[in-house]
């Protein structure tokens, strides 16, 4: 995985110590563990925790684009949040879904 600065991009001046923790604990050891859980593993269960926890904002768009990009197909999304919708709620699923039409859209 690429290392990841959007921590120090975004708050470094600000918070510091989250942005380094962010950056450096969460995506630089915690999505580095793929001999644990392969990143597209990853991904499907941060898509899937994001959208049960209602963080219907960007941070759930950024995951969906990442999942795509570590090879969930569109129809798995699909399928994925359509499994999600009956446990996490259905005006959840329905914000996701208008999040990732927008990015499965965008390759066309």
């Amino acid at each position: 995985m690429a290392k990841v600065t959007a921590g120090r991009d975004e708050l470094g001046e600000f918070a510091p110590k989250f942005a380094q923790l962010n950056d450096d604990i969460l995506f630089g050891e915690v999505w580095a563990r793929e001999d644990k859980l392969s990143a597209r593993d990853r991904s499907i269960v941060t898509v899937t925790a994001l959208m049960a926890g209602g963080i219907l904002d960007s941070s759930l768009k950024f995951h969906i684009q990442n999942a795509k990009n570590h090879g969930v197909t569109a129809e798995e999304m699909a399928e994925i949040l359509t499994h999600a919708a009956f446990y996490a709620g259905w005006p959840k699923a329905w914000a996701a879904f208008r999040m990732a039409k927008e990015v499965y859209e965008e390759e066309k």
